[in-house]
């Protein structure tokens, strides 16, 4: 019997290495017969070929059998990509849009180069170098605008009951926020809101805190965040674990198993609940699953994207750049982030998703979910892909008619809030210096509203009696909001949404004020 053993076990250790050598064989013809294909249709074919487009045609089309989330880059959108990672590009600092055929400013960044040469919000800006800009598309406005840090750009501007005179603008440095909005949602409790993980969240993040240091307790909005840097998102979950926690591990066929853990920890020890959504993804993924594993954070919204693979940046040579999957990830208590795919199926994986977000589908039940236990209490969490909720929270849209959609769609409200700050904007600084005062004493009133349904009109949006009373309370909140965040900045765009229309946020506020009651007990899975 022994002997029997000892040659079947003989037969697997040599075969073993014929197989390995057979795969080995097989990939060097492959490459030879890709470089031989390649040879013969730039040698052989009867037209002239541009061989950069069939080359990238190529990979592109081998990436799109493999699973959804590696992708080929050009090297223009490796510049776009390295540029929102990196936190920042050489400009102007303004932020700007077209109106009336014309470059409007919308605002200026503070301290940026724009507002330091005199620019300000709702200049027009008609011409760039002595160049007419009158009728320029928006896509052609940025590579005119962005340029090496230190050259000069000499802007054309129109002001209303001014002259028109050229301004000289000196580029330089513009900083890309990831936060979006950081504010005192009470007394005691903070709001962040994080929009996505790059190279300066976690700076960023810091300083938000520090600024509200009194904070007893957070709200950590990752709601629409799809993720980035891998040690900005450890950073992030790490800031509220014990030193050494492990927040997120990664396991692939040809890279070694690697945990990643906290390299600080405990930096604020206040109440949490973490806000997500289905557009929540990857980064976000790893700071709520982390954080729910360790019983740190109560997770409230719905139930995040599931994108949980981990791609590795392969340069091309020419600035291009291909994002192959290696790994996936894992949460400290095993689950993989990742929801189902097949392999050449990215249409069929991205359509599920947005038939969750429209609810043409639903999540599966928990009931059919595999289960898995929580680090410290042992209560159950569920995988599957994604991070459900430990309160599911579903926004209200009861109140989203056709009308309002329909405007959204066709660009109404930016038509509307163009010619109100054209109109206005100046007698609204002039009455609202702050924020507070503005909260206090601004109201959108019903006349105001009618412009917006003349807007409509006029883009041939038709007017409805029933959908305008469903959604005119909505409609008169969003603008609201969007006014506020034109007048100062992002921040109060959420000040004024999230306690009247943001349910996920106003159910985070209750189990934080409640937290013995409801908080500690959804932790200890009672």
């Amino acid at each position: 019997m022994r002997r029997i053993v000892w040659s079947v076990l003989w037969v697997l250790l040599s075969v073993v290495p014929l197989v390995a050598s057979a795969q080995r064989d097989d990939a060097v013809i492959q490459l030879q017969k890709l470089n031989r294909f390649y040879r013969y249709l730039q040698g052989m074919y009867v037209d002239t070929l541009q061989m950069q487009p069939v080359v990238e045609s190529a990979i592109r089309s081998m990436l799109a059998d493999l699973d959804p989330h590696s992708v080929y880059l050009t090297a223009e959108e490796m510049r776009e990509q390295n540029e929102s990672f990196e936190g920042e590009f050489s400009g102007i600092g303004i932020e700007y849009n077209i109106y009336k055929d014309s470059i409007l400013v919308i605002n200026t960044v503070d301290g940026g180069p724009s507002e330091r040469a005199g620019l300000r919000a709702n200049d027009r800006i008609v011409s760039i170098n002595g160049e007419s800009v009158v009728g320029i598309k928006r896509d052609d406005v940025s590579p005119k605008l962005r340029g090496l840090r230190g050259s000069t750009v000499r802007l054309g501007i129109a002001r209303r009951g001014e002259p028109q005179r050229e301004y000289a603008v000196v580029r330089d440095n513009i900083p890309i926020t990831t936060i979006d909005a950081a504010f005192m949602a009470d007394d005691d409790v903070a709001y962040i809101k994080v929009n996505r993980f790059g190279r300066t969240t976690m700076r960023e993040f810091r300083e938000a805190m520090e600024r509200m240091a009194g904070a007893q307790a957070l709200i950590l909005d990752l709601s629409g965040n799809g993720g980035g840097l891998l040690d900005q998102a450890v950073d992030m979950a790490g800031y509220f674990l014990p030193r050494q926690s492990l927040v997120v591990s990664i396991e692939g066929r040809a890279i070694p198993t690697e945990g990643y853990r906290s390299s600080q920890g405990d930096e604020f020890r206040g109440r949490v609940v973490v806000l997500i959504d289905e557009a929540s993804a990857s980064g976000s993924e790893i700071v709520a699953g982390a954080l729910q594993d360790w019983d740190r954070a109560v997770v409230v919204g719905e139930a995040s994207f599931g994108k949980g693979l981990v791609q590795r940046q392969i340069p091309l040579g020419d600035g291009s750049a291909m994002r192959l999957t290696v790994a996936r990830y894992h949460t400290p208590s095993g689950r993989v982030i990742q929801r189902p795919y097949e392999n050449g199926h990215k249409d069929e994986y991205y359509k599920a998703h947005i038939a969750r977000l429209t609810g043409e589908s639903s999540d599966s039940t928990a009931t059919s979910l595999p289960e898995y236990r929580t680090l410290r209490s042992r209560r159950t969490v569920h995988g599957g892909g994604g991070i459900q909720p430990d309160v599911r929270v579903e926004s209200d849209t009861t109140r989203v008619s056709g009308y309002m959609t329909r405007m959204v769609a066709q660009g109404v409200y930016n038509d509307f809030l163009m010619e109100y700050m054209d109109r206005y904007r100046t007698s609204l600084d002039e009455r609202y210096p702050t924020y507070e005062a503005f909260a206090e004493g601004f109201t959108l009133s019903d006349d105001d509203l009618g412009l917006l349904i003349r807007a409509a009109k006029e883009r041939k949006v038709e007017y409805n009696e029933e959908d305008w009373t469903l959604s005119k309370e909505l409609i008169r909140t969003q603008l609201t909001a969007m006014i506020a965040q034109r007048l100062f900045s992002t921040t109060e765009f959420y000040r004024v949404m999230n306690p009247r229309e943001n349910e996920p946020y106003k159910k985070a506020l209750e189990i934080l004020h409640a937290w013995n009651e409801q908080g500690e007990q959804i932790l200890l899975g009672q």
